[in-house]
């Protein structure tokens, strides 16, 4: 669970010793199968107890459970905080021997990285739009420079000043009016995603003091005159997106309007703007179930106009260009496909079919221009880009040349322009940003995200392979190595995945995980069943009462690793976070012998309990994820996975559990009472350690330097068990 803002993308168009101080170039580690099993030292402190405080649980089918650790949701109980840190001093105490890796790691990962760095500058209604950082800041800069590029420098926002003095800090949403006056910007402070609104006033640089309504949500709309402002709030409880208000610039204190709210508590809201700037639209919704209500934003007085009403399994979002509205739609077509219809005609007999649907290819999204019309499709777990001339649809794809890769439009904002700005970025190859011309078909490389240190993607080699899944479905794998690796299945591998809310995967470059690569690890991606990189229907066979696919996936991904040579099950970790973390709590029940360790981060791992929980952060909304436990076959099904509901006396293998004290999107009570009934049942002695930042979200850290602390910690704790530091405590 829970991942809000990936559902909002589903729904509506992530002083070391000097021993220890080894360069990443030309470094391989032998590794050794009498690594396998590393003693306890008798320096450790003690495991933290966890005490049993038996709560019978009712489910809505009269199901009866018995939670021995329900206690630990009381976040305000000093008990619950007591025994989190005393967590963290047992994991410290058991990572002392990797410290001073930990810290190799950390060091090389930051100066990978070229601090000074900055987005490649967009134009959008006559400025250059950009972000850049500056050497040793945490946090990004938002800046334009109007006209041209060699004008002068204008800071819309630095939040490195935000940030100062607070242990977390995540200002989002930025928004600037039609006339380049005000910036309107979310900030939160709480790590739970409960954002204030703040309006900039660009002219002056000072904050204005309009007032916003309630526990803002990300995005908001502007009205063509500048004075109007349409944004989101959400339930402070459940965070669910329920309300939209009107905002009248400089208003008397009455100038806030609800306009909108959506009182189905399964539903959420979300505020777009046309590319064309000439209508608002306020989609609401979930999975295969949305309507959208439009406005001119020429007129910010009037009222929402339904487009069309709310039908079981049916979806659609809407742009606009020219006189029609394009639609992008299920209707009679699973992988979607494009229609449009006039803006005074929205009855579906209006429609008329521009892109048809293709049982193989998924219509993902659209990139809307004067001229052209790109269409970001997925075929074969890959992504496409189809580019379509509007006066005679003629049409052709980009080629990108790699076995595997994730390639999308970028920032164009512009309408009257045959360029079209996407990325690309492979396993290999770093972040590029490239500007198409789609008239002449010239590409010019702007940007290649910058990777110090002497790495050269010619070192490594990636790879599109398929495992055949137990039912024999072909399940994509995507994976990276150094050149001239053995295929012997002596070679560690990191394999991680996701597989839910039809979140795609992407092959992208990871530049922390060279840290691995150049260690002698494979790299891998399982595209499993619940995403949707071979389509809709990949998405449909991995949820509710088909969810075990996503773990059996998984799972066979990796025995396919094995058996083909890439590695070997002693010496295989899985990491997934958040619904990622579920995964990895099931397979950690369904099949620990396949792994020599699992990372779970911020893991949804508690499903009946927090699915029979609506007050808790989007609950409701994700029924048609998860299943409704008042449903008692959907209940029945949850059971048979949720790995807390399903953890038993046997042994386990290495686990590494993260999550957040300020997580709203998956509570870390959830993780706490995994690890506690884990340390209860388990008959091994493998290494069982829980970590909670205190202070952190369900992204972790906010700053990028600390980001890079945690995933160094993850990587010392992986080459730590792989004999790195050969006195790696056990537990």
């Amino acid at each position: 669970m829970h991942l809000n803002h990936e559902a909002a993308i589903r729904v509506f168009n992530f002083c070391r010793p000097p021993s220890l101080c080894l360069p990443t170039t030309n470094f391989h580690i032998k590794f050794t199968r009498a690594c396998a099993t590393i003693r306890i030292s008798t320096r450790k402190i003690q495991r933290p107890a966890t005490e049993k405080k038996p709560k019978e649980l009712l489910s809505a089918s009269g199901d009866k459970r018995l939670d021995n650790y329900y206690w630990l949701n009381e976040r305000d109980n000093p008990d619950v905080v007591a025994y989190l840190e005393a967590e963290n001093r047992y994991a410290d105490s058991v990572l002392a021997p990797v410290a001073g890796l930990q810290t190799a790691l950390f060091a090389e990962m930051k100066n990978r990285i070229k601090q000074d760095d900055n987005t490649v500058p967009y134009l959008k209604n006559g400025y250059w739009y950009y972000t850049r950082f500056e050497t040793g800041k945490e946090y990004p800069i938002h800046c334009r420079k109007k006209g041209s590029l060699e004008a002068a420098e204008e800071i819309l926002l630095n939040v490195n000043e935000l940030a100062a003095g607070k242990a977390y800090c995540l200002a989002a949403g930025l928004n600037v009016s039609p006339d380049n006056r005000l910036l309107f910007y979310v900030i939160d402070y709480s790590g739970r995603n409960l954002f204030e609104g703040q309006l900039k006033d660009l002219e002056t640089g000072q904050l204005r003091p309009d007032k916003f309504s309630g526990v803002l949500a990300g995005s908001s709309a502007w009205a063509n005159d500048s004075q109007h402002l349409f944004y989101e709030t959400k339930d402070a409880v459940t965070l669910r997106t329920d309300q939209i208000w009107r905002h009248k610039i400089g208003g008397d204190g009455k100038s806030e309007t609800l306009v909108f709210e959506e009182k189905d508590e399964t539903l959420y809201l979300n505020l777009d703007k046309s590319k064309s700037e000439q209508y608002i639209f306020i989609n609401h919704g979930y999975t295969q179930n949305l309507e959208t209500h439009y406005l001119n934003a020429g007129e910010p007085m009037a009222a929402f106009q339904l487009f069309r009403p709310k039908e079981p399994e049916f979806f659609y979002t809407l742009e606009h260009w020219g006189d029609k509205f394009l639609i992008r739609t299920n209707w009679e077509a699973p992988n979607f496909r494009l229609m449009e219809t006039p803006v005074t005609q929205t009855a579906r007999e209006n429609w008329k079919e521009i892109l048809p649907h293709r049982a193989e290819v998924l219509l993902e999204g659209i990139e809307v221009f004067q001229e052209f019309l790109v269409a970001n499709e997925r075929k074969g777990g890959l992504d496409q880009l189809r580019i379509i001339r509007w006066d005679d649809r003629s049409e052709h794809y980009l080629d990108f040349g790699e076995p595997t890769y994730a390639a999308g439009p970028m920032q164009n904002p512009e309408f009257n322009t045959k360029n079209l700005r996407y990325w690309f970025s492979s396993l290999k190859t770093p972040g590029s940003v490239f500007d198409y011309d789609m008239q002449t078909r010239h590409k010019t490389l702007r940007k290649t995200e910058p990777v110090l240190g002497g790495f050269d993607a010619d070192n490594y080699e990636t790879a599109f392979v398929w495992a055949t899944a137990r039912d024999g479905v072909k399940v994509p794998v995507s994976l990276v190595r150094k050149k001239g690796l053995k295929q012997d299945g002596s070679a560690p591998c990191y394999l991680v995945g996701y597989g839910s809310y039809g979140f795609s995967y992407p092959p992208t470059f990871n530049r922390d995980a060279l840290s691995l690569l150049d260690r002698g690890f494979v790299f891998a991606i399982a595209h499993i069943r619940g995403g949707m990189e071979m389509g809709y229907n990949w998405y449909e066979d991995g949820k509710m009462l088909r969810k075990m696919n996503t773990f059996t996936d998984f799972i066979d991904c990796a025995a396919m690793l094995c058996a083909e040579k890439y590695t070997s099950a002693d010496r295989i970790f899985g990491s997934g976070r958040s619904a990622g973390g579920l995964l990895m709590g099931a397979v950690a029940n369904m099949a620990p012998q396949q792994f020599r360790g699992l990372i779970a981060g911020v893991p949804f791992v508690d499903v009946l309990t927090t699915m029979s929980d609506a007050s808790i952060p989007l609950t409701t909304g994700e029924y048609t994820e998860w299943g409704n436990p008042a449903v008692k076959a959907e209940y029945e099904y949850m059971k048979k996975y949720s790995p807390y509901d399903n953890v038993k006396a046997q042994e386990y293998p290495n686990l590494l559990v993260l999550t957040s004290f300020s997580d709203s999107q998956v509570q870390y009570f959830e993780p706490a009472k995994w690890v506690a009934k884990l340390r209860d049942l388990k008959t091994d002695n493998n290494v069982l350690l829980f970590k909670t930042n205190m202070s952190g979200s369900h992204g972790g850290s906010s700053g990028r330097f600390e980001k890079l602390k945690e995933r160094a910690l993850e990587y010392a704790w992986m080459l730590g068990l792989m004999g790195v530091k050969e006195d790696l405590l056990a537990q």
